[in-house]
């Protein structure tokens, strides 16, 4: 087992911890949420960095990878419709469905013997879904302290629109991301 791989291995981890933090609804618990999801969202970059940079890419890490990301990113997105009123479930649902599809038609691929490269659309959509998982976790935060409880209801509001802001530009890169791939899947496939 290779760094790279327990890397990727160590997503899966964190993403159970953190949705566990976050059935807590503890201020404590989601500092270590966030804490949580930040280390994991590094380990997504030095992974395959690693990888590359050690000559130590390996099958396992080109099939565990994407699946410990979507694993990671879909079940705290999850855990926050579930446990929050600051996420909305139905949008959350489109971007699993979006990355269980890319997901799926990546991995077929690969049984073929094919490597899809990341489309720079999908690294873009990955950074926005970061962000507004990491803006979440901080209202939560802001929301729960005894040191912003004095004025964080007069930015409630505000804060609430931000997110929904992020949410709705996430979904649309997510999905939009997700048409882009299918289309070069479909002008790169052979013809009969």
């Amino acid at each position: 087992m290779t760094l790279p791989n327990i890397l990727t291995l160590s997503r899966l981890v964190f993403a159970a911890l953190i949705v566990w933090l976050l059935c807590q609804y503890l201020l404590a618990a989601y500092v270590a949420a966030a804490v949580l999801f930040a280390g994991a969202a590094l380990t997504d970059f030095y992974d395959g960095h690693l990888a590359k940079k050690s000559g130590l890419t390996s099958d396992f890490g080109k099939i565990m990878d994407p699946i410990a990301d979507k694993a990671l990113m879909l079940s705290v997105f999850f855990a926050l419709a579930y446990t929050t009123d600051k996420v909305n479930a139905g949008m959350v649902v489109l971007i699993a469905l979006r990355e269980i599809c890319v997901t799926a038609s990546r991995l077929r691929a690969m049984a073929k013997g094919q490597v899809l490269a990341a489309e720079k659309a999908g690294k873009i959509k990955t950074v926005f879904q970061i962000i507004s998982i990491f803006v979440v976790l901080l209202f939560l935060i802001a929301e729960e302290s005894p040191w912003t409880a004095a004025w964080f209801f007069q930015v409630q509001s505000l804060g609430q629109g931000v997110i929904n802001f992020l949410m709705v530009v996430t979904v649309f890169l997510t999905v939009g991301s997700g048409a882009v791939y299918f289309k070069n899947q479909w002008a790169h496939s052979p013809r009969s």
